[in-house]
């Protein structure tokens, strides 16, 4: 963050400020937009897209901008940006393809339609943040493949959780300590919840009750220990992780070494998992080992006990607040926040809420359904399963118990998704 305050300031000294386009306005979306026009210096949000063109109005409103244009066409918007005017679209192509944009955020949390967008701004030479574990958990692997190719980062996000372990794990491998957990702090975990028990929570929020469902149900921290884990290495030690639940309020630092089987983090790549009910809560952890004595001792005396885990922890993540610093390190230091480094490790799986019947079409994340569960990708490809950033649309060929697993061979896809073209080619690219 010293680096990049400093860099930024630098920009807007310079009046070369980092240009950023947004694909989405929706809760979050607005929180980014109100950060970005009111408290970054050296950063220009220079256009926003949204399925209704009233939200984007909405965002640039409520961040206090009202001298924004609607644009149709990219000469259009190319023109704005030229002039330092702000654009609002209902066509988020034209972010993607548009000259003078360095990096798009994409908010949608999609999977199909954000593949499209995504895609089209890489083969741009855009630089892609972003907060969408959906789509990363999916189809990021074989994204990034095409983001080397073209020279530019895509990146999750900092300041959401993943984003947050992540700088975590950095910090603690540069202390020499070994990471063998990267951990995350939820207050809820119920497979079943669906957006008609979500929906006074969302409405009290001002937020979609899907959206929260995906929350509630385990679907999110899903995917983005998922991410985690295709970041770092890692895997789950079992389907849907270990996930203990405390007593609320119970300091994690009193139970560190023993909430999780030793065996299981230091036999191998690492682990990524969460807990229920522990303070400090939402925040993130990390557990590590050191096998020098001295520095052992070292670690006792700075009161972090004496092992054989470690605990490090962040007490908070802020979601839309630190979206413009992952911005200003994709473009200013090509340096992603979280994005995977190979093979997938990890897959979001697809499991049936209720008792589900042949001939039903699944419906979407957060939905009534189905929820989401972590599975070592390995043991997805030789089981056929479907992941649930597939499921949506997808008919069945059979009854499905409440709690089954599905696979592929359960359902009828729909034809020519983009992403479910990616997924096979994320499959064949890591063999």
């Amino acid at each position: 963050m010293i680096i990049v305050d400093t860099a930024l300031r630098k920009r807007e000294e310079e009046k070369n400020p980092v240009r950023v386009a947004m694909i989405g306005a929706g809760f979050m979306g607005r929180g980014i937009a109100l950060q970005i026009c009111n408290y970054v210096p050296g950063m220009r949000l220079v256009a926003i897209a949204n399925r209704h063109i009233e939200g984007a109005g909405r965002a640039y409103t409520e961040a206090g901008v009202n001298d924004f244009q609607s644009v149709t066409t990219k000469t259009q918007l190319e023109d704005n940006i030229r002039y330092n005017k702000f654009s609002i679209t209902d066509n988020a192509s034209l972010l993607c393809e548009a000259e003078g944009i360095d990096a798009v955020i994409e908010v949608t949390g999609t999977v199909e339609e954000a593949s499209h967008l995504v895609l089209k701004a890489i083969r741009h030479s855009k630089h892609v943040i972003l907060m969408n574990a959906e789509l990363d958990g999916t189809v990021g692997p074989i994204l990034k493949k095409y983001a080397d190719e073209a020279g530019v980062i895509i990146t999750n996000a900092d300041g959401d959780q993943p984003g947050v372990q992540m700088n975590l794990y950095r910090f603690v491998k540069t202390l020499g300590v070994k990471p063998v957990l990267c951990g995350n702090i939820k207050g809820l975990h119920d497979p079943y919840r669906n957006p008609t028990t979500q929906e006074g929570f969302a409405k009290k929020w001002g937020q979609n009750p899907s959206m929260v469902t995906s929350f509630a149900d385990g679907t999110k921290i899903s995917f983005e220990q998922a991410i985690v884990a295709n970041g770092t290495g890692m895997r789950v030690a079992r389907r849907g992780m270990f996930g203990p639940t405390v007593e609320t309020g119970t300091p994690l630092k009193n139970m560190a070494n023993s909430l999780y089987p030793l065996e299981e983090l230091v036999n191998g790549p690492g682990i990524v998992d969460y807990v229920v009910g522990a303070e400090p809560g939402p925040g993130v952890f990390v557990l590590g080992t050191h096998d020098h004595p001295k520095q052992r001792h070292y670690l006792n005396l700075y009161k972090l006990g004496e092992g054989p885990l470690y605990l490090f922890y962040t007490p908070y993540h802020l979601c839309h607040f630190e979206v413009p610093v992952t911005v200003a390190r994709a473009v200013l230091f090509k340096d992603a926040a979280l994005a995977p480094i190979g093979a997938p490790k990890v897959d979001v799986i697809t499991a049936a809420k209720i008792n589900l019947k042949k001939g039903e079409t699944l419906d979407g994340l957060g939905q009534y359904m189905t929820y989401g569960l972590c599975e070592n990708s390995d043991i997805v490809r030789k089981a056929n399963l479907l992941p649930i950033g597939l499921a949506q649309g997808c008919k069945l060929r059979r009854d499905v118990g409440k709690d089954e697993i599905l696979t592929y061979n359960d359902i009828e896809l729909p034809e020519g998704r983009l992403a479910d073209k990616l997924r096979k080619e994320q499959q064949e690219y890591f063999g």
